[in-house]
């Protein structure tokens, strides 16, 4: 007799047996499955390892030749600015190694450097653009004139252009020595400026920057400092805006300076002064302005050619 006790015991079965089927099949493709991810995983382990091995390579070469352009840039640059004078003036995110280094190739083209004039962060920051412009409206030397822009850029570009550069015409300084010291010393006051005490005004300027900028008002310092490096070079023989690397991006001041023609026709801007050949080119885009020519340089998608005379590839 088929009792009820038989049929639960049956349906029982059958569905442990279902059970048992889902477990054992389960397992069987787990097993297929996992060996096929360690399969690829082990294939993306070697591409990874490939790729590795290929940039080192590459950074081992770009190191060589990173030795080979600091051990002939003297050599390149000899004599390309004998006689003249440079004055660095450096943002407060520029390399010192980049600013000592540049410094020592500007000797050996026979340049003498004429001292430095470091930047603080307080320059570029538009939440004292106001005091930047009341400050450098006092400190004007008499019988000079800023520049009819207001923004601050080139209104502190206007007053250190006066102080730091010598006459494009008479080779003369713009300001008398104490002039030249009160409105320094004012600048340096208001936590604008550091200055050395020896500084002198030149002929030519090299604006020493680092990178991208990348605080919230990046936009903003980056134009400050494209537009002070500008009127600079509007104040004497010449000059170049020198950055490393990203310099050249929309946030970073070399960046600003190429996309505006204006600047471009009068400054020179260099993106890979971190590197031994940048720093060559930098020295060689200043004898370019002492020609009356500018250009884009570098490695950057906005240059015009890694250095004067040598067209993008």
């Amino acid at each position: 007799m088929i009792t009820l006790r038989y049929h639960i015991v049956s349906i029982t079965a059958v569905f442990l047996s279902l059970a048992v089927g889902v477990v054992l099949g389960s397992t069987a493709i787990s097993g297929r499955l996992l060996s096929g991810l360690t399969e690829d995983n082990g294939s993306l382990g070697a591409q990874v390892a490939d790729l590795q091995n290929q940039r080192n390579a590459l950074d081992a070469r770009l190191a060589d030749q990173d030795r080979f352009a600091a051990a002939i840039g003297p050599l390149a640059v000899k004599g390309v600015l004998t006689d003249r004078t440079v004055v660095l003036v450096t943002t407060s995110d520029a390399a010192p190694g980049d600013r000592d280094a540049l410094a020592e190739l500007l000797r050996s083209a026979g340049a003498a450097v004429t001292g430095e004039l470091q930047l603080t962060d307080a320059f570029p920051d538009p939440g004292k653009a106001d005091q930047l412009r009341d400050l450098v409206a006092r400190l004007q030397p008499a019988g000079t004139e800023l520049p009819t822009a207001t923004d601050p850029g080139t209104r502190a570009g206007g007053l250190l252009g006066t102080l730091l550069l010598l006459d494009a015409e008479t080779n003369e300084p713009q300001a008398s020595a104490d002039e030249t010291a009160a409105a320094l010393a004012g600048l340096a006051g208001g936590g604008f400026v550091k200055s050395g005490s020896d500084l002198k005004p030149a002929q030519l300027v090299v604006v020493l920057t680092g990178g991208a900028l990348t605080a919230d008002s990046a936009a903003d310092r980056a134009s400050t400092l494209a537009r002070f490096a500008t009127q600079l070079d509007r104040s004497g023989v010449g000059a170049v805006l020198a950055g490393s690397a990203g310099s050249a991006d929309g946030t970073g001041p070399v960046g600003v300076v190429r996309a505006d023609t204006a600047a471009t026709s009068v400054l020179s801007t260099v993106d890979d002064v971190g590197t031994a050949a940048g720093r060559v080119v930098t020295v060689l885009a200043l004898r370019e302005q002492l020609d009356g020519k500018a250009g884009r340089y570098g490695v950057a998608g906005n240059a015009q050619g890694p250095a004067p005379g040598i067209e993008a590839g």
